[in-house]
């Protein structure tokens, strides 16, 4: 058995709150969100894990949720590295716009496309694809190494940044990950094996359980 891999998809934020398109925008975590973090950080207390060092997202809702989490977990002082790589999915055109808004210029049909389809991207933006092709290269060589080394990472990211590691995690087709949703602030723990894959997954607080 190798290390472990924990990722977190960050609180809700203001923008999620208003049903706007997000993106590489900075909004703040609404309190909901500063909530979803801190009911996740004392999640990952409760099983007693340590990490030994953190990645994050060059934004802020990201940052502040990894912030959070720490503090539960006692380990303010954790070595973290933040990354563009591992930002929100780019909604180019689409950025800061309601979504009801969008679906009134371009159609419900287009919108949909955009935001459900594996390799369509907005005018302007990137596809679940194109988010992948700078998420992977950033995990095999950044985030994989350490916890084949037997290191415990977490990672603090965004919903399509997350997806494109669980598609690959858990082994889905590009149909399958269009069906799934990371719930905001629950951590995915992931044991790997010494060929890098998933010997276990626990996902905590999810009444599903794990598989």
């Amino acid at each position: 058995m190798s290390g472990t891999l924990v990722l977190v998809r960050h609180g809700q934020s203001d923008w999620n709150l208003k049903n706007l398109f997000t993106g590489w925008k900075n909004p703040e975590l609404t309190e909901l969100g500063v909530q979803e973090a801190n009911t996740g950080g004392k999640a990952l207390a409760e099983t007693g894990i340590k990490f030994d060092i953190a990645f994050t997202s060059d934004l802020k809702r990201a940052q502040d949720t990894l912030k959070i989490i720490l503090e539960n977990v006692g380990q303010t002082g954790l070595e973290t590295i933040k990354d563009q790589a591992l930002n929100e999915r780019d909604y180019g055109d689409l950025s800061g716009l309601n979504k009801d808004d969008a679906r009134a210029k371009w159609g419900e049909e287009q919108v949909h496309i955009w935001r459900r389809s594996y390799d369509v991207p907005p005018p302007g933006g990137e596809s679940l694809r194109d988010t992948g092709a700078r998420v992977w290269p950033y995990y095999l060589t950044e985030i994989l190494p350490r916890v084949l080394r037997g290191e415990t990472v977490l990672v603090a990211a965004h919903g399509n940044s997350l997806r494109s590691l669980v598609m690959v995690l858990d082994k889905l087709t590009k149909e399958q990950i269009l069906g799934v949703n990371l719930a905001t602030g629950v951590p995915m723990v992931y044991k790997l094996n010494a060929d890098s894959t998933v010997a276990s997954k626990e996902v905590l607080g999810d009444m599903s359980g794990a598989h």
